[in-house]
């Protein structure tokens, strides 16, 4: 599922190429007929992510708001970026990479490639028209390099929502949720989400975590799961934040001192950076160019021990523990968080 870094990178697309456009809506598949005639036609306004939810604003008081689940992805075309942060190129930001991708500027030729691939980091210049899908990572569905002269392209597959503007086109598939909503709705939904660090006040934000998951029995490695505590943590980051505080995932969330609340907040509001900026989710620090390069190209190698199952720490060289919480695989060193 994609997490917050996604989600973000996302919005900021929307942001540099839809906002103050005037946007046609359809519904290529036709199960979103009816949500997409209310916003047709109408100007985007503002494009904003709280955690794994993005909402899209449009004139006349509406709403978009979408949440891309497990199988929800963006496909971008037109004259887009694949850095919506700093620099500019073509791709697909959706839910995973495509096996056997490797992405411009992910790493060099030669490098390790499994898969893992995601682009950004040294894509630069003006926006071109290609293909880009978008969710847990990108996917160039089109080198920089290549022109695609066919825009709009005609919808393939189970397109819920496709957002067209004269040069930028944005089709919706898989997503969990996706429904129009008036301001009340919305922030009706936004009440139930925790703090978000790209959103909310950081000193606010982080007494109210801390406040939050001091009252609470549940086990920390829920908690930082629970989106109405913490908005944007999945899986990966769940496992790798934990890690790097050396935190026993079955703590409950009360034990936990405060301090070391604060810590786990502030170290989630610093990987978030890292995720929007690089469009990866790097929880590794102090790599070497080296060790960066292979990083890029495999996921083994980026994390600490999300989906690291009997491998030996990083640290202490004891198999990575992997069970099963919530419905969700649970990574941990048994010693080091012990």
């Amino acid at each position: 599922m994609p997490e917050g870094h996604s989600v973000h990178r996302i919005t900021r697309q929307f942001a540099r190429h839809f906002v103050g456009e005037q946007v046609a809506a359809s519904s290529p598949q036709g199960r979103f007929a009816g949500g997409a005639a209310e916003i047709d036609g109408r100007t985007m306004l503002s494009a904003k992510a709280v955690g794994k939810q993005m909402f899209l604003e449009f004139t006349g008081g509406l709403w978009l708001r979408v949440h891309l689940g497990m199988y929800g992805a963006w496909d971008f075309a037109g004259d887009i970026t694949t850095d919506a942060t700093t620099s500019s190129a073509n791709g697909r930001m959706g839910q995973t990479n495509q096996r056997g991708t490797v992405a411009s500027g992910a790493a060099p030729s030669g490098a390790g490639t499994e898969g893992e691939n995601e682009d950004s980091l040294h894509s630069i210049g003006a926006p071109r028209r290609a293909r880009l899908r978008m969710a847990e990572a990108e996917t160039l569905r089109s080198s920089p390099g290549e022109q695609d002269d066919t825009f709009p392209a005609e919808p393939i597959g189970a397109v819920r929502v496709r957002l067209l503007t004269s040069h930028s086109v944005a089709d919706l598939r898989g997503p969990t949720a996706c429904e129009v909503l008036y301001p009340e709705q919305v922030a009706a939904v936004l009440a139930k989400l925790g703090p978000d660090p790209l959103v909310d006040d950081p000193v606010e934000a982080e007494d109210r975590v801390v406040k939050t998951i001091g009252k609470k029995p549940t086990p920390i490695g829920l908690l930082l799961m629970d989106q109405s505590v913490i908005s944007g943590i999945g899986n990966v980051y769940r496992a790798e934040i934990l890690f790097r505080a050396r935190l026993n995932p079955h703590t409950p969330g009360k034990l936990v001192p405060a301090e070391s609340v604060r810590a786990l907040w502030r170290d989630w509001t610093y990987l978030l950076d890292i995720g929007v900026s690089t469009g990866q989710m790097m929880t590794m620090d102090g790599l070497d160019e080296e060790q960066f390069t292979r990083a890029l190209a495999s996921r083994d190698d980026r994390h600490w021990v999300y989906h690291r199952t009997g491998k030996p720490c990083r640290v202490c060289g004891t198999p990575i523990v992997m069970e099963v919480a919530a419905a969700r695989k649970l990574y941990y060193c048994p010693v080091c968080q012990a």
